[in-house]
């Protein structure tokens, strides 16, 4: 599945965005496959080199690196997004522009390793915060500017989803450079 979510369409693409991210999910543990995606993330990537991670898949798309950048990206975001749902009656949760975030954060000149482990970290620090939470906290939610309310549970199913999404992307992206 090949989704393309800009934020100029982000709201009248939200369903179709949330519906491709849990139809990666489909039935799948998200829990188990946001454990794996460090591991799977590495395996993609081995032995590619700079220049190659540097190397949008076409003009126009994103390299290799800017979606490694996006995912340490998405682990901040979405460890201050839970913290506010879990701490906050409701709040407010702002969506953003992943594309302002990938050209005007420099994603194609960010260093690798300190990505990977952003995202190492984060992820392991998320997981272990989600897997303890109780039913209750699991359903409780924020009211996202684009899509509407998503609660813990949502979240952590679309990032499962996401996680899926972006590993397919990667893998669309070094078939593009013959890899």
């Amino acid at each position: 599945m090949n989704f393309s979510n800009p934020a100029s369409h982000a709201k009248e693409n939200a369903a179709a965005y949330v519906k491709s991210l849990l139809d990666l999910l489909g039935d799948r543990d998200p829990f188990e496959e946001q454990s794996q995606q460090f591991a799977r993330l590495q395996a993609e990537i081995a032995g590619i080199d700079e220049a190659t991670l540097r190397r949008p898949e076409k003009p126009g798309k994103w390299s290799i690196m800017q979606v490694i950048q996006h995912l340490a990206d998405t682990e901040v975001v979405y460890r201050y997004r839970l913290r506010m749902i879990l701490a906050h009656p409701m709040p407010e949760i702002q969506g953003y522009d992943q594309d302002l975030w990938a050209t005007n954060l420099n994603y194609n000149e960010m260093d690798l390793n300190e990505a990977l482990e952003t995202i190492r970290v984060l992820r392991a620090a998320n997981l272990k915060m989600l897997c303890g939470l109780n039913e209750t906290q699991l359903e409780r939610y924020g009211l996202h500017s684009e899509r509407g309310p998503e609660s813990v549970r949502r979240i952590l199913q679309m990032l499962a989803g996401h996680d899926i999404l972006h590993l397919n992307q990667i893998r669309r992206i070094k078939k593009a450079h013959g890899i």
